[in-house]
């Protein structure tokens, strides 16, 4: 960890410090992979402390179902790759699982859609290195997987990079203030992302509830046993999730409890979702507010340490309830958050909670081709260096960065090699799985 000057001080002096990290780490040795001997399975074994065993063999078969799925749900096996990593020492605030589907559209408290990095279960403080590296790994997965060459996927990583660095030397100059509330906006509604936010904005709560629920005893809206995807659980199992809410609504502050106030919990289910964070507990709840068409879906997620720390990879001070661990760093990456989010303590297992299928989206790998690909990783760019300037210093940041292109230039080599080591060990997960099927 290096102990960078106070955002107080004089810009030139922040920048210089930035500048100075290049001692650290030159930006052309970025494109380095390190990767020695590894146990891929030993890894994936490590990361199924704490989840619940019966739904582990549903967990790698889906990552087995492609070199993309695999990534999605390998945090625990690439965060030592990532540690080994030459880096600067800078730290931010992560995501910890950045990867193309890691962001998505949803909205914001005034009703407007928004695009944004959705997904911090693995969130917390370390090495901006490690997210960009993550990230531009799953860019060129997911060009591979959709017969996009390796050329044009390092130029969409190149796209990614170079607009993180601009986005930084733009938000460098900004007062704090208006840093805070700076929105993704550089896209339209014909590109990728616009696609994403036009989907969104025909997704409300109202047409989630129909596609899960039916028609119960009563005539209220009831969760439906789907299989592989949602069940209906014990009373008793029903009534603790339900019991948590009383905790989980102290953690919002007094508009957000008066507003939940006017709704009723009465439906809880087991949901199976994701990929990395299957086997964790995972509830939905169902809540009517102004009659039976203001519904609200509610998630009730358990909180696993985030696998940086569980490997001792950080440095961090003890966290006192992994679920509080979520939202703060989403409060801090996000520009827009949830309202309903907060934390609670479900059977002493840690929680997060928070709304789903209020305007969500995200995007389709399969949209991500050729053009489509460069575009969308442009985006992404923008939006994780908002991230990151917001729980970092954007001028320290963009000193390290620079109007270069070396940056741009390392990290797509280092991508080609990251992603042959996800295809390696993805093939080493999908043998294991076709030996014990």
């Amino acid at each position: 960890m290096v102990n960078a000057p106070p955002r107080w001080a004089p810009r030139s002096e922040r920048e210089a410090f930035g500048k100075s990290l290049r001692d650290r780490v030159r930006r052309v040795d970025q494109d380095t992979w390190v990767a020695g001997p590894r146990d891929v399975m030993e890894r994936l074994r490590a990361s199924e402390a704490g989840r619940i065993h019966e739904l582990l063999a549903v967990r790698y078969q889906k990552m087995a179902s492609g070199p993309f799925a695999f990534l999605r749900g390998n945090a625990w096996v690439m965060a030592a790759d990532l540690a080994a990593l030459p880096m600067t020492g800078y730290r931010v605030q992560i995501c910890g699982d950045a990867h193309v589907r890691n962001l998505g559209a949803y909205a914001a408290q005034d009703g407007r859609v928004v695009f944004d990095v959705n997904d911090f279960d693995e969130t917390c403080c370390a090495p901006f290195e490690w997210e960009l590296t993550r990230l531009a790994c799953s860019i060129v997965v997911v060009a591979r997987e959709g017969g996009t060459s390796d050329g044009t996927a390092r130029d969409a990583v190149r796209a990614m990079v170079r607009m993180w660095r601009e986005t930084l030397e733009q938000l460098a100059g900004l007062p704090v203030v208006e840093l805070a509330r700076y929105c993704v906006h550089r896209f339209d509604r014909d590109d990728a992302v616009g696609q994403v936010i036009r989907h969104a904005e025909r997704v409300t709560s109202l047409a989630a509830v129909g596609e899960m629920t039916a028609p119960g005893p009563d005539g209220r809206p009831r969760f439906a046993d789907k299989p592989n995807k949602l069940r209906r659980i014990p009373d008793d199992e029903a009534a603790r999730v339900l019991a948590a809410l009383a905790a989980y609504r102290e953690t919002l502050g007094p508009n957000r409890q008066q507003v939940l106030d006017c709704y009723h919990p009465y439906d809880v289910a087991f949901k199976i979702a994701g990929t990395g964070s299957i086997g964790a507990k995972n509830y939905l709840v169902l809540c009517e507010g102004n009659g039976p068409e203001d519904p609200l879906l509610l998630q009730v997620k358990e909180a696993l340490p985030s696998c940086y720390a569980a490997l001792g990879l950080i440095e961090q001070t003890p966290v006192a309830h992994e679920g509080k661990r979520v939202a703060a760093g989403q409060h801090r990456m996000q520009t827009w958050t949830d309202p309903f989010l907060g934390w609670t303590t479900l059977d002493s297992r840690p929680c997060y909670v928070r709304q789903i299928a209020d305007h969500q989206g995200s995007i389709d790998p399969e949209d991500l081709r050729r053009s489509a690909l460069v575009e969308y990783s442009s985006v992404c760019g923008e939006t994780f260096a908002k991230a990151h300037a917001r729980s970092g210093d954007p001028c320290v940041l963009w000193g390290y960065a620079g109007r270069a292109e070396k940056l741009d230039d390392a990290l797509a080599a280092r991508a080609i090699a990251g992603a042959d080591q996800i295809e390696a060990d993805w093939n080493v997960l999908r043998a294991a799985v076709t030996r014990s099927r």
